[in-house]
């Protein structure tokens, strides 16, 4: 579950809000003059996220190689065109 609140309420309930994320697996996000800036989530899905972020960069890594000899312009069509076809079921 995904809990909002503002950075105010955060601060007055921080130890209620920990065990929320600690023990229920809740994820909050903390609203600054209604306008989210942080997240609390549990350790766990943090560090998934952070192994997310390193295969993100390693792929996005090894895609900006292969396309570094091609124009931008040529290399993003080539991308939609893979993109089309995979939403189309094409292999």
């Amino acid at each position: 579950m995904i809990t909002e609140t503002s950075a105010v309420a955060f601060r007055q309930n921080l130890g209620d809000m920990l065990n929320q994320v600690h023990y229920r697996s809740d994820s909050i996000v903390i609203n600054k003059d209604g306008k989210p800036i942080a997240a609390l989530v549990d350790a766990r899905l943090f560090a998934r996220i952070r192994r997310m972020q390193s295969r993100f960069d390693a792929l996005s890594q090894r895609l900006a190689q292969g396309f570094a000899g091609l124009p931008e312009d040529e290399g993003l069509a080539e991308i939609d065109a893979a993109v089309r076809a995979v939403r189309a079921g094409q292999p």
